[in-house]
């Protein structure tokens, strides 16, 4: 059984493109496509279509708004944003949509078919610089929730420690008294599951 894609896309040369290129596929069928995401949120629940090509900016309600309404009404459907933006911000929000592909329109046409055909298949296909700018998001989250688990002088300790000063050192540095030094260590060992300096700071901060 072929696999059902529709497209949701503005500009038309793009939209016309992108249904040539499905079409010229016999794995691939095409139900439908639309110019506007207004149209398609009114439509797309009851074509259950396997793949949802969309764009991110349209007229009107933007691609991943069109998606935050209707993800629930097409439990089956998987979305692949099909666009020019790169930046994280878009792409996180497209994520947290629903979308679990994300290619940019600059993707060469075979490209794009095996992107299809991975998505329906349980994959999560995206251009590669994509891929890393989700990578980076999901490192800088990592480490901003490690640093929520620890105090900010347990910050403040941990980072010293990793620039090799001693606990008197930090002592000084901090204008505080050297067990009250130990007594933050030991907190921050705890709280890392580590058993000493070189695990705290090699953990904390990524370090192989």
């Amino acid at each position: 059984m072929p696999i059902r894609v529709s497209i949701v896309e503005d500009l038309a040369e793009v939209r016309d493109g992108l249904a040539e290129l499905i079409r010229s596929d016999k794995e691939l069928f095409l139900l439908d496509n639309f110019d506007n995401a207004e149209a398609a949120a009114e439509k797309l629940p009851y074509l259950k279509a396997d793949i949802v090509i969309m764009d991110i900016n349209l007229p009107g309600m933007s691609g991943i708004e069109c998606i935050r309404v209707i993800k629930e009404k097409c439990p089956g459907t998987q979305f692949m944003m099909f666009t020019v933006y790169e930046n994280d911000e878009k792409v996180l929000q497209a994520m947290q949509a629903g979308a679990t592909g994300y290619l940019l329109k600059r993707t060469k046409p075979q490209n794009i078919l095996e992107s299809i055909k991975e998505l329906s298949q349980g994959g999560s296909p995206m251009s590669s610089n994509i891929a890393r700018k989700l990578l980076n998001i999901f490192l800088n989250e990592k480490k901003s929730t490690k640093k929520e688990v620890l105090s900010d002088r347990e910050n403040d300790v941990l980072q010293l420690l990793a620039d090799g000063l001693l606990y008197k050192e930090i002592a000084e540095r901090l204008r505080i008294a050297h067990g009250t030094v130990r007594h933050h260590i030991h907190h921050i060992y705890e709280k890392l599951h580590v058993q000493n300096r070189t695990e705290a700071v090699n953990k904390f901060f990524d370090r192989n």
